[in-house]
């Protein structure tokens, strides 16, 4: 379980905090010590791994993604418990999709089986692995419900029906984060992405979303609420607007829905570089305008940007 928000060692700890400690402890970057993908995509490793050491020594980076190799991360991790300030520890995030050593099938297909129970299963062998890696958190379930085949996306989710859709949601939350949080087989759950991602219109990645509230709350919005009272604490945000708000900046979502009506107590973290994107939305003027409406709208963490 996750400690309170008013548990005394947390808010001792946040009483020392400087505001760049803050900051930092609010990015999360691309691991560049370990890159799994430097040839797929060359953009994410613009960080050479001694500038990502020099990162994490100053404090700048709270949670790296993507790395896989043991020696390097408790090398990592013993440089921010052992050589900054406070000692917070890092937390490894990544995308573990269907599998992590061992690979299962794609979301859609384990959804076309018609039961849950073996998507709970596999989700467990998965958290299973991926912990043993030393890696504490997915950027998984993808909850989006998807009613255009052309969307690319359609294979990371569940389909269109949305009473399917929410049932394999719980699913594989149970079976990603097992028992108990604090357990160390548990691999913190994303369901993502919020919201309504999945109603990009011409089925085009990043288009805009046009819906009306009733659609929002009866189609895209049950598997996430259902999804947090299964146990997730975090949520990642879409890159898609809503009726011209992009998610990412909209506080109606994030704070009214999510936080008020929902009672959610976990954080949010932007998709990736999603923050910087309010830009090319025509939303924010710059960087440090984006900044601040991602983080003022209910954005907690920041990927990849380094707003």
């Amino acid at each position: 379980m996750a400690l309170p928000r008013d548990d005394p060692f947390i808010e001792e700890l946040i009483g020392k905090m400087t505001l760049e400690e803050k900051a930092g402890q609010l990015t999360i970057l691309a691991d560049t010590i370990r890159p799994c993908n430097p040839d797929i995509n060359p953009e994410v490793n613009h960080r050479q791994a001694n500038e990502m050491v020099d990162q994490i020594r100053l404090s700048r980076v709270g949670s790296i993604f993507n790395g896989v190799g043991v020696k390097e991360g408790r090398e990592a991790q013993r440089i921010a418990l052992e050589e900054t300030r406070l000692g917070i520890p890092l937390i490894y995030g990544s995308d573990v999709i269907h599998g992590m050593w061992t690979v299962f099938p794609i979301p859609l297909a384990e959804a076309s089986s018609w039961e849950p129970s073996l998507a709970q299963q596999t989700a467990r062998a998965t958290a299973l692995e991926t912990t043993a890696s030393g890696i504490h958190w997915t950027f998984a379930p993808m909850v989006d419900v998807a009613r255009d085949q052309r969307w690319g996306r359609v294979a990371e989710g569940s389909g269109e029906d949305v009473f399917l859709g929410q049932t394999f949601a719980v699913a594989l939350v149970k079976g990603f984060q097992g028992q108990e949080l604090t357990a160390e087989d548990s691999l913190l759950a994303t369901p993502k992405h919020f919201a309504a991602y999945g109603g990009v219109s011409a089925g085009m990645e990043y288009n805009f979303v046009d819906l009306s509230e009733a659609t929002l709350r009866d189609v895209h919005l049950p598997a996430f609420k259902a999804t947090l009272d299964a146990g997730a604490l975090t949520l990642m945000s879409a890159f898609n607007d809503i009726a011209g708000v992009p998610a990412t900046g909209n506080r109606w979502l994030m704070t009214e829905i999510l936080r008020k009506e929902w009672g959610f107590k976990g954080f949010v973290v932007s998709d990736y570089t999603a923050d910087e994107e309010l830009i090319h939305h025509g939303f924010a003027a710059d960087g440090k305008d984006a900044a601040r409406l991602a983080f003022t709208a209910g954005v907690d963490m920041s990927m990849q940007s380094g707003l």
